[in-house]
């Protein structure tokens, strides 16, 4: 018997951390720098996905004032829930993405899909709080 396939579904981040849609440059650039371990804005609208930012979004020239909306992308970012989890670890190892939104057919947020650095699989909720808790904690001493 065939074993079932991983989905994304199974494997994505559940809890992601979303800003607004009207987050400006300046904003979106302050959240990178002073989040190291963050490689992908989900910028929000009405519950649904309205862009991605990655850090070489912010590269140009753009004023800090400005819309990060205006620069950002939907493009390649964002994956069905469905899609097999092996398949796309594969692609993202060869195309160099680390993040991807998952949503649905209506650009609903349901997770991100976070590949470790290591490559060797997915970076799961529990931890990713363990070291946002590993963070709180050492930036208490």
């Amino acid at each position: 018997m065939t074993p079932p396939t991983v989905t994304v579904a199974d494997v994505m981040l559940r809890r992601p951390t979303v800003h607004p849609a009207e987050i400006t440059v300046g904003a979106a650039r302050t959240a990178f720098e002073t989040s190291p371990k963050l490689h992908l804005l989900l910028l929000m609208r009405d519950g649904a996905l309205a862009g991605t930012l990655d850090r070489d979004d912010l590269t140009g020239g753009a004023d800090d004032a400005a819309p990060a909306l205006a620069v950002a992308s939907l493009t390649e970012r964002t994956t069905p829930p469905g899609a097999p989890a092996d398949r796309l670890r594969s692609h993202m190892i060869t195309t160099g993405i680390r993040r991807l939104a998952v949503v649905d057919d209506d650009l609903r947020l349901l997770g991100l899909l976070c590949l470790k650095a290591s490559r060797t699989g997915f970076c799961t909720d529990d931890g990713v709080d363990g070291m946002r808790r590993a963070r709180r904690d050492s930036d208490g001493d």
